[in-house]
C-alpha cells in the first residue's frame, strides 16, 4: 500500500500549484525531489500525467482524471488522521503560521514560543508578512490578520482580541505647534501616515452613533512599518495614530503623548484564520486557544 501512494501526494501538490517549484516550496522538498516523485509514478502507472515545457504545466487527460481521485483518496486520507489526533493529549506535527510583522513579532510569536515550550514536538513555521495570504493556496495552517475580513466559506475564524487606536505626538512637537484639543484641528497638523504600495490606512474616529468618520491628515512622512512611525513620532515629526500596545512603553517613559483620551477610539478585531476541516488539528487548536487567552492582556 505504502508504494502505491508514492509520489500521489507530490502529484497532487504540482496539479494545484501549477510548477514543481511552487509545489516543492509547499511540500518544503526540493525541486528535483518533486520531479522525480512525479517521474516514478508515471513510469509505475505508464502513462504521461504532465505536459512540461520550460514556462507551462499542464495535465494529460490521463493525468486530469487521476488527479480528481487522488484529491478524494488524500481528502479522506487527512480526514482519518485529523480524526485520530483529535483523540491526542498532547500537540505534535508541524504548524505554518502567517502574522503581520510588527504586531506578529510582539504581540502573537512571543505565544506561540510559550506554547511551544510546553509541547517539545510542536513544530512551528512563522512568516512576518503584511501582504494578503492566500492559506490555502500557499500552505499555511493558520493566520493571524487585523481588521474586517473578506467573506470566505473555506476559513474558520476566531476573535483573538480588540485593538484600540490612539493618536499620539512627542512633547516637543506639542511644544512647537500646540495640542490639538479637537478632532477638527487634525488637519492643520503634520500626520505620520502608515502606507504601502498595497494599503493607505486612513484615520478612523467614531461619531456619537458609533459610525467611524474619517479626518484627512496632511503630511510630508508616508512610511510602511508601524514602529517606524512610532520612532517619526518621537522624533518629533508629527502626529501618528497608532496602536495603544505599540507606544504603552513610549508613553510610560514620556517619549509619546496620548490625545483625545476622553474621546471614544476606534477598535478592530485581531482574529484567527484557518482551513475548515471536518477535525481541527489538536496541534492547531493548543495554538489558537493560547492566543485568545493571552493575546488581549498584551492590548493594554
Amino acid at each position: 500500500m505504502t508504494d502505491r501512494l508514492s509520489g500521489i501526494r507530490e502529484f497532487a501538490t504540482v496539479a494545484e500549484a501549477g510548477s514543481f517549484a511552487a509545489a516543492a516550496a509547499r511540500l518544503n522538498l526540493s525541486r528535483s525531489a518533486v520531479g522525480k516523485a512525479v517521474a516514478k509514478l508515471e513510469a509505475r502507472l505508464g502513462v504521461r500525467l504532465c505536459h512540461r515545457t520550460t514556462r507551462v504545466l499542464t495535465l494529460t487527460e490521463d493525468g486530469q482524471a487521476f488527479y480528481e481521485r487522488c484529491t478524494r483518496v488524500l481528502r479522506e486520507l487527512e480526514q482519518a488522521e485529523l480524526a485520530l489526533e483529535s483523540g491526542l493529549t498532547e500537540a505534535v506535527g508541524k504548524v505554518r503560521v502567517t502574522v503581520p510583522v510588527v504586531f506578529g513579532r510582539h504581540c502573537i510569536a512571543p505565544v506561540l514560543y510559550d506554547v511551544m515550550r510546553k509541547c517539545p514536538r510542536l513544530v512551528v513555521e512563522i512568516a512576518f508578512t503584511d501582504r494578503p495570504v492566500d492559506l490555502i493556496e500557499e500552505g499555511y495552517d493558520l493566520a493571524v490578520r487585523n481588521g474586517t475580513l473578506p467573506h470566505d466559506p473555506g476559513l474558520m475564524t476566531r476573535t483573538i482580541a480588540r485593538q484600540r487606536m490612539t493618536v499620539c505626538a512627542s512633547p516637543a512637537y506639542l511644544q512647537r505647534h500646540g495640542r490639538p484639543t479637537t478632532l477638527a484641528d487634525l488637519p492643520s497638523h503634520q500626520a505620520i501616515d502608515y502606507a504601502n504600495p498595497r494599503y493607505t490606512r486612513t484615520w478612523l474616529f467614531p461619531d456619537s452613533q458609533g459610525k467611524n468618520v474619517q479626518v484627512v491628515m496632511n503630511g510630508r512622512l508616508r512610511l510602511d512599518d508601524l514602529e517606524a512611525i512610532s520612532d517619526a513620532a518621537a522624533a518629533g515629526l508629527g502626529l501618528a495614530w497608532l496602536p495603544c500596545w505599540l507606544i504603552r512603553s513610549r508613553v510610560a517613559k514620556g517619549e509619546l503623548v496620548r490625545l483625545f483620551d476622553e474621546l471614544p477610539a476606534t477598535e478592530f478585531n485581531s482574529s484567527a484564520l484557518w482551513p475548515q476541516t471536518p477535525f481541527t488539528p489538536l496541534r492547531l487548536r493548543v495554538l489558537i486557544d493560547a492566543l485568545a487567552a493571552q493575546v488581549p492582556s498584551m492590548m493594554g
